[in-house]
């Protein structure tokens, strides 16, 4: 959770001059909560940036604001607005604490494009399965803000970096696109995303693509206090906890979504009847390849899949979920399959494959119960999946 993160990560940290507190991203409530019970000095001023209906505590003196995720919104634009009105004019012995996580590419944004040509782009990255490296890699070159351009917004003052990971191997650069970080990717690499999946930019956009972003930013510092290895382990402990023995499988799942839940199935499936109580653990990020216009999210499309691998198994199940409580533009964390959940979905006069093929997992999974509702969580470190076997 945030608030141990943040503890740990200001736990002797000493700011000579005044301190300017900036929180974005999904986490960044509880980031910023943490920050202001455990600050040794009072804060000048600040700004907390989260996505709608992610508030659930007073931050007073700190203004809030709601935004767009997981494309920007007017809000977004209003909300870096505020953010490099209030860094503006900063002296050498300030220090702007900035504590990011993820969905802070799209909740903090001041575009170089119109706002509508930015969201179509990221529509059609997202649409097409970029992962998000990629994605942030285009994203970083089209913002006032990212790609390190906030830091050096911020000079001469210093920039605190806290960090929560959403992204694999934690790069700080790709990480809400990097808007305090020195950015490692290169014009060269975003022109050839562009080319790999076909975009088709204006002029204006392209242009930008080909402006280098800042790579070096002596003015800041950051540390990432929070990771998809944490939650991982944190599951591990939780399943032993409960009499299983668990396995992390790997901390950096990377694949379609439907591919990771047949693996997953095939690996329950492999030990089912084995009599012992086991766990699977897979963290990570999947990607969809869209192929309908259905409503669905990553893991959902996993649990999904994974039902047909599951079928007919005993004492076998899984659940994959966002760490944030969110998968994809729907109400749902995740989902859930057994052995009995493609015999529900036929109960229900669902075929699995047309569903699949219309990317509609959220309603298939909704029909026979297996949608996996937790809300917000106040963290954002990717996705976990867990696997488990019973013993007979």
């Amino acid at each position: 959770m945030p608030e141990n993160a943040v503890r740990r990560a200001l736990q002797g940290l000493r700011f000579p001059g005044r301190v300017f507190l900036i929180a974005v991203g999904k986490a960044a409530p509880r980031m910023a909560r943490a920050a202001l019970d455990c600050l040794q000095v009072p804060v000048a001023d600040g700004l907390v940036i989260s996505k709608y209906g992610h508030f659930e505590m007073p931050l007073d003196p700190l203004r809030c604001v709601e935004a767009g995720h997981p494309v920007p919104d007017g809000n977004s634009i209003l909300a870096a607005e505020a953010a490099l009105e209030l860094t503006e004019g900063l002296r050498a012995d300030d220090t702007v604490l900035f504590l990011l996580s993820g969905g802070g590419s799209a909740l903090f944004e001041k575009p170089l494009i119109p706002l509508a040509e930015l969201r179509d782009v990221t529509d059609r990255l997202l649409a097409c399965g970029a992962d998000i490296v990629e994605i942030n890699t285009i994203r970083k070159r089209l913002s006032a803000v990212k790609g390190g351009r906030f830091a050096e917004h911020c000079a001469p003052a210093h920039v605190e970096a806290v960090v929560l990971s959403d992204i694999l191997g934690d790069p700080l650069d790709m990480i809400a696109s990097g808007p305090v970080s020195p950015d490692r990717s290169t014009c060269a690499e975003a022109l050839a995303i562009v080319e790999k999946y076909g975009l088709r930019l204006s002029s204006e956009a392209l242009a930008c693509l080909r402006t280098e972003t800042p790579k070096e930013l002596p003015n800041a510092a950051a540390q990432v206090v929070g990771s998809v290895r944490e939650l991982c382990r944190a599951a591990s402990s939780a399943c032993l906890e409960r009499g299983y023995e668990p396995a992390i499988i790997t901390d950096r799942l990377d694949c379609e979504a439907r591919d990771a839940g047949r693996l997953m199935a095939s690996i329950l499936a492999d030990h089912a009847g084995s009599n012992r109580k086991l766990a699977f653990i897979a963290g990570g990020e999947t990607v969809v390849h869209l192929t309908g216009s259905g409503l669905g999210g990553r893991n959902q499309e996993l649990a999904l899949a994974a039902s047909e691998g599951l079928r007919g198994q005993s004492g076998a199940a899984l659940i994959s979920v966002g760490s944030d409580g969110t998968d994809g533009p729907t109400d749902a964390a995740g989902g859930y399959a057994d052995g009995d959940s493609c015999d529900a979905l036929e109960a229900a006069g669902i075929d699995l494959h047309a569903v699949l093929r219309d990317n509609d997992a959220y309603h298939a999974l909704k029909a026979i119960g297996c949608l996996i509702v937790t809300g917000p969580t106040g963290t954002n470190v990717n996705d976990v999946c867990i696997g488990l076997v019973d013993a007979e």
